[in-house]
């Protein structure tokens, strides 16, 4: 066989394993969004990508396998749609604010990604624990408050000393604990969280807080 003819071969041999991978992977973001992590069987994944449970056990080695790569894939694109955002380092209160706002914005645009946290959280983390790649995404997020934060001192508007670490846990904190929690808190506190105006509140409630911390 001549070698362009192999070379076809083989990259259409490449695409079909990875069109098969990523089936799996967008069946079992759903399965396990919707079952967790005990009830998300190998049998309904396989089902969901209209494949075959040794296609799972092929590309992943195990379930667990299967569900490391999909929380790293959550992460992932959360990641991506935060880095392609365009912060105007120039006026790092607006900057700061697009953070929080993207961070609310996109938990309540992605329920499945609150979903599997929450699932993983039951599992005390033991899964992502396995992961090569968790610690990346914590990483540019922080290096992005970080920046905005460093802007913020050198142009006198900004305190000196505040941690992005904290500022990127409390921001993450209270888009995730709201997400999580609305129905929940909905019913305790006889108001529909979910609403656009509750939700309004609640961003603007968080920005003003940050901002008052960091505001020199």
């Amino acid at each position: 066989m001549p070698s362009s003819k192999r070379a076809r071969k083989g990259t259409s041999r490449d695409a079909t394993a990875q069109a098969t991978r990523d089936a799996i992977l967008k069946a079992a973001t759903k399965v396990f969004a919707q079952h967790g992590f005990a009830g998300g069987s190998v049998e309904k994944i396989s089902q969901a990508a209209r494949t075959y449970d040794r296609m799972i056990y092929y590309y992943f080695g195990s379930k667990e396998g299967l569900f490391v790569a999909v929380l790293e894939g959550v992460y992932q694109r959360m990641d991506d749609a935060e880095s392609a955002i365009a912060f105007d380092l120039s006026r790092p209160m607006d900057a700061l604010t697009a953070v929080i706002r993207f961070v609310h914005g996109y938990y309540r645009r992605h329920p499945e990604f609150v979903t599997l946290i929450n699932t993983e959280n039951l599992h005390k983390g033991r899964h992502i624990a396995k992961s090569k790649r968790a610690r990346e995404y914590s990483s540019k997020a922080v290096s992005i408050i970080e920046a905005i934060l460093a802007k913020g001192v050198e142009q006198k508007v900004f305190r000196q000393g505040i941690s992005a670490r904290e500022v990127y846990l409390l921001i993450t904190a209270s888009g995730y604990f709201y997400t999580s929690n609305q129905y929940t808190l909905s019913s305790f506190l006889g108001e529909d969280l979910d609403s656009p105006a509750q939700r309004g509140r609640w961003e603007a409630f968080v920005i003003d807080s940050v901002l008052r911390i960091v505001r020199k």
